[in-house]
Parts: structure tokens; sequence; C-alpha cells
């Protein structure tokens, strides 16, 4: 069973902002009067009446910050962890990366309904997203397609509306520390086609020899075909499917940290790195 977050910042601040209001409104102004009468007749024997319980003097100190935590979350960034090796070379096993919750339109916390259209994905973005299959897993992916595209994979060749996809040689990747696996792979650069005329440059890796699928598809309207920069060691749309505007969390903008689990330590070289 995965923790969500999110759901327990909602109920934290659902619940604190409730008690908070419901004192403010009931029981502070009957204190505020014991403490008045207090004061006329120069006692303290309703002291205990008039302390704020402790509940609330909790609920008024984190309502803000919880509420704070959750703006920010929800329609600003919001931080992940990559896990797996999928994303490689262009993100790492123990980076953590911040993601832009606002480029796709602001979405409504838990129901993730989108209240304010600000833009669409586009060709080349590397997005966070619901998995499809269980929507409770977050995943991370290169968006190839756009609703309408018509995507044709061969091997290691791309297609997209009959348009070979050009790539160039880089070398050799060199794994290190918990990335070391994918060491000896071909590391090339792909340039990704945008609507816009321009190009997403960006690195890839491929296995010489590993078995990879073939296929062509036509992606549908409010949909998106996704795939990992690690070409052949990716469980992308090419296995699965396509993913649903709606499950697109936001785009991946920059790498905050890079933890070496192997050595225990960080990887400050990785700080700051933004992800094209």
């Amino acid at each position: 069973m995965s923790f969500d977050l999110e759901f327990v910042l909602v109920v934290a601040v659902l619940v604190t902002g409730l008690v908070w209001l419901i004192d403010a409104r009931l029981a502070a102004p009957k204190r505020r009067k014991l403490a008045y009468e207090a004061g006329q007749q120069g006692a303290a024997e309703n002291l205990n009446a008039i302390k704020e319980p402790w509940y609330v003097e909790y609920s008024r100190s984190f309502f803000p910050v919880l509420l704070v935590v959750l703006i920010l979350r929800s329609f600003v960034a919001e931080p992940f962890r990559i896990p797996s090796g999928s994303m490689m070379p262009t993100l790492l096993v123990g980076d953590f990366i911040l993601v832009n919750k606002f480029d796709f339109g602001l979405r409504l916390p838990l129901i993730h309904t989108k209240v304010v259209p600000l833009g669409e994905p586009q060709r080349g973005d590397v997005v966070v997203f619901r998995y499809p299959q269980n929507p409770s897993v977050d995943y991370i992916k290169r968006i190839i397609g756009l609703p309408g595209d018509t995507i044709t994979y061969q091997g290691n060749k791309l297609y997209i509306n009959g348009k070979l996809v050009k790539t160039v040689s880089d070398g050799i990747f060199k794994g290190e520390g918990p990335n070391h696996l994918m060491g000896g792979a071909h590391k090339e650069i792909e340039y990704l086609p945008r609507r816009n005329g321009s190009v997403v440059k960006h690195e890839i890796l491929i296995i010489p020899g590993q078995p990879v699928p073939t296929g062509s598809v036509t992606v549908p309207k409010g949909h998106y075909f996704v795939m990992g920069d690690n070409r052949d060691d990716s469980n992308d749309s090419r296995f699965w499917g396509f993913v649903p505007e709606g499950n697109l969390v936001g785009r991946a903008f920059m790498i905050w940290m890079n933890w070496d689990s192997q050595d225990n330590q960080v990887d400050f070289h990785r700080i700051g790195d933004m992800i094209h």
C-alpha cells in the first residue's frame, strides 16, 4: 500500500482549519468573556477555562504551514525521486527532481480536475504521470507522440508521422555507482522535432542486440505516447499504450539533489542541472 502524501496533506489542512475556525467562532469568544470577567474581579479561578486547548493551539500553528505546502505542491512544484534507470542517461538512479505543476494547467488536489488551462505538453517534454494501469504509481518518461501523431518504432529506429527521427552516435555510456548496470550501452543524441519547427536534443541509450518491440500506432485525442530515454530498458507506451491527458502530473525541469546509494554520498555535480 503506497503512502499518499497529497491525501494526508488535504486531510491535515481540512482538520486543522476546521478546528481553528470552530474554536474562533464558538469557544474563543467565551474564553475572552471569562478572561474579561476574571480581570474585573482580580481572580484567577477561571484560568483553566480561559486557557486555549492544546489541539486548538497546534491547529492554529500548523494550518498556515500545511496550507502553504499544499498550495506549492499542488500548483507550483513537487519533488520526486528517480527509482529506476528507465530515463538514463538523462536521469540517473538517485536523482531527486522538481516537477513544474502549472505548465500544463492547474488541477485540484485529489480529484485532479483541471481548473485553469495554461498550456499543453510538447514533444520532447520529460513528464511525470500517473501510470494508467495503476494510478497510485507515478512514472516519468519523455513525450514522443502528441494527439494525432503516428508513431512507428522498428528496432531502434523511431518514425514520427512517417519521418525518421535523426540520431547521432555519441560513444559508450560509462555507468558508475548505482547506474553501473548500463555501463557499455551505446549512447546516441536524438533530435526530436516539435510542431513549431524547433528540435529537442537529448541523449538516449541503446543496447546492441537487445530484442525491442516493433509497431505503428496513432495517438488518440486527449492522449500521449511516451518512451524512456533508456530505450531498451523502459516500460513505456510501446508495451501498455497511451497516457491520458488527465493522468499528467507535470513537467520535470531540474535535478535538485543526487544521492549515490552505493557510496552513501551526494553527487554535487548533478545538483542544479536542468532537464531537457
